[in-house]
């Protein structure tokens, strides 16, 4: 009797520990165990000498050619100096590891381990290290175009509603302040003076979560799934957001923030109209999170995703927003 079909599957760690010691020629003892069941999933790998990150990609959630992008990016950064978590070839000098999985063609790829810890409260001294790695990262991928998502008012703001409003009712209020404030910003964008806005490839994902410290000074970036073609000020805008999320203390906030920036500067300059984007953006990015969620419903989001969330994350859009003396326009035509 043939399986029943099933949305998604947690892929058993013990086999996972089998396909890597014979794709990669591992000698001795090799343990597999997850470690997150995430939008995609992550198992911590580990040798008698190494340790390893595996990451299986959800079903239809990237191609294999977008994958093969973010490997691209991830390498050319590495070949750069910039520190990040990079690919591992296996014997045959093979990224993908393609699965079958129950509901379809999966793809694996190993990554090397990222020494230290995820850091909620950030030291001034460690945004600083952070604001440097950000601008050594945006000096290398400026100008690099991947074959991967642009990020527009369209991608951030626009089909976000459009996915969230299979899960919400457009007469909410939150839901008319998305719509209004997507309106907002794509109005906005289109005005900007581009001449002073440097573009290239972004992580789109750069905060605590997605960096592990093993000192002020040794940082690591990891999980590049959301790499595409945008404003590098993207990746300042969300970072600056996240960590305006995360320290309660707004005088603390400023402090740090203000350190951030200037480890940025000390590697590049930023542009007086990248500063002033940065709050509209950070916005953006946040609908775009939005719309990540109402699309990974099915296999990840369910547990959270109802109508008094919506209305937190909202309200943490508003709070950065008034913070930064932006009023959006309201528009309450469902």
């Amino acid at each position: 009797m043939s399986s029943f079909p099933v949305l998604t599957s947690t892929l058993a760690p013990g086999p996972l520990a089998v396909l890597i010691q014979d794709k990669y020629k591992i000698k001795g003892p090799c343990v597999c165990r997850v470690f997150r069941t995430g939008i995609n999933h992550t198992y911590m790998v580990e040798t008698s000498d190494k340790k390893f990150v595996l990451r299986i990609y959800s079903y239809n959630w990237r191609t294999e050619a977008e994958i093969t992008e973010e490997l691209r990016l991830v390498l050319l950064l590495k070949e750069n100096g910039i520190s990040v978590s990079y690919p591992i070839p296996d014997q045959a000098n093979t990224y993908l590891q393609p699965i079958e999985a129950p509901e379809g063609l999966r793809y694996a790829v190993l990554f090397s381990f990222a020494e230290g810890d995820k850091i909620r409260s950030l030291t001034p001294s460690t945004c600083w290290n952070i604001g440097s790695l950000m601008a050594n990262m945006h000096r290398v991928t400026r100008g690099q175009k991947l074959d991967r998502v642009a990020y527009n008012s369209n991608t951030l703001t626009q089909l976000p509603y459009l996915y969230a409003s299979e899960f919400f009712e457009k007469t909410m209020l939150e839901m008319q302040f998305v719509r209004s404030t997507g309106k907002f910003l794509t109005s906005l964008f289109e005005q900007v003076d581009s001449g002073q806005l440097r573009t290239g490839a972004v992580h789109l994902d750069l905060w605590y979560d997605n960096m592990n410290i093993k000192d002020e000074a040794t940082i690591t970036l990891f999980d590049f799934d959301f790499c595409g073609n945008g404003w590098l000020l993207l990746d300042m805008a969300y970072f600056s957001m996240q960590l305006f999320h995360t320290e309660p203390d707004k005088g603390q906030y400023e402090i740090k923030l203000k350190h951030f920036m200037q480890g940025y500067e000390r590697i590049t300059p930023i542009h007086e109209e990248e500063l002033r984007l940065i709050p509209y953006a950070g916005a953006a990015i946040w609908i775009f999170y939005l719309g990540v969620q109402s699309q990974r419903f099915d296999n990840w989001s369910n547990i959270f995703l109802t109508n008094n969330y919506l209305v937190r994350y909202i309200g943490m859009v508003k709070e950065w927003l008034a913070y930064n003396n932006i009023k959006i326009p309201t528009n309450h035509t469902p």
